[in-house]
């Protein structure tokens, strides 16, 4: 009679893991049908143009040309009216003020309107008008494709030597590109001229637990053991939005991307590692702003769902990284 209780228990351990696997195959036979090729760069028609700042239409360069810069500044944007003049305002002051202490520094803003439903375009077109179109550019996109949608859309029209994703909330100081710029540098010599600059926010992670509520502090660990699990490990902190990029490991990985949402920055650097280009990741100043698009349960439970779909589609062959692949 005592080995029944023992037989059960090993029936129940045998069905769970029977239950286990039957889900496991479920969800890559999911995530391999529903696997979808790099997504089209330009979508409409219109947004292969940007206005110039007397309104009149000009073709965007490509990500292909030589550069003629030695920064450029991707902001996507999303329904940022208010935030983004405070953001804007910080950026263009310090570059501005970087340019007359060195005359040979030159840069562009590139402000992505990720099919807003306010007026971002007309707020972020205003620096056009103001800088010039040569210093800033507003792309707006029909509909909207989500933040690594809008990004790679920017860094394909970009003509700097290195490539800086910038959010618009402006929640990290601007300045701090510098510091990018020197864990960029002290990576060298860069293989195939390929190497990236993470900004991080994982210094203050004691002090943002302190402010959050358990649930939220039960996700935010949650969704980093699913990065490290999953995908990308040796990175801290992957979704902080300043990151800076060589044009050639820009050209590398944005080629590749798949995931237009926001989980963009994880396939982002996994492509990275793949093709073993280096990364530092350098702590920054950063400050909370209220607006945040994410909503806190959503936005995780989609996040999850989109890491285990990346690893599980590159395992699988729906997705492919081929070690001399190119821009596209």
């Amino acid at each position: 009679m005592a080995s029944l209780p023992l037989q059960l228990v090993a029936l129940g351990a045998v069905l769970g893991l029977a239950l286990a696997a039957a889900a496991l195959i479920l969800i890559s036979f999911v995530a391999f049908i529903t696997a979808t090729e790099v997504p089209p760069l330009h979508q409409h028609e219109e947004e292969k143009f940007f206005l110039n700042a007397r309104g009149q239409r000009e073709s965007l360069p490509s990500l292909g040309d030589s550069p003629t810069k030695q920064l450029s500044v991707v902001v996507p944007s999303y329904n940022e009216e208010k935030r983004l003049p405070v953001m804007m305002d910080e950026a263009l002051g310090y570059l501005e003020e970087r340019q007359k202490q060195d005359p040979t520094f030159t840069y562009e803003v590139i402000v992505v309107d990720d099919g807003s439903r306010d007026q971002t375009s007309k707020v972020a077109f205003k620096y056009c008008q103001k800088y010039g179109s040569d210093k800033v550019r507003v792309i707006t996109l029909v509909k909207n494709r989500g933040k690594g949608g809008a990004v790679r859309t920017g860094v394909f029209s970009s003509r700097g030597e290195k490539i800086l994703m910038a959010d618009a909330d402006g929640a990290t100081r601007f300045p701090d590109v510098e510091k990018l710029e020197k864990g960029l540098s002290d990576l060298q010599p860069w293989p195939d001229q390929m190497a990236i600059a993470c900004g991080s926010r994982a210094h203050l992670q004691k002090e943002s637990i302190a402010q959050r509520s358990y649930f939220r502090t039960l996700l935010m660990y949650g969704f980093h053991f699913l990065v490290w699990f999953l995908c990308v490990k040796g990175i801290r902190d992957t979704q902080c939005g300043f990151k800076l990029l060589t044009r050639e490991a820009a050209s590398r990985t944005f080629s590749s991307l798949h995931v237009e949402r926001w989980a963009f920055d994880v396939e982002l650097l996994y492509i990275a590692q793949f093709f073993k280009i280096p990364i530092a990741e350098i702590a920054v100043n950063w400050t909370e702003i209220e607006g945040s698009k994410l909503v806190p349960f959503w936005s995780w439970l989609q996040m999850g769902r989109d890491l285990l779909f990346i690893r599980v589609r590159y395992l699988t062959g729906a997705w492919r990284l081929e070690e001399t692949r190119k821009m596209n």
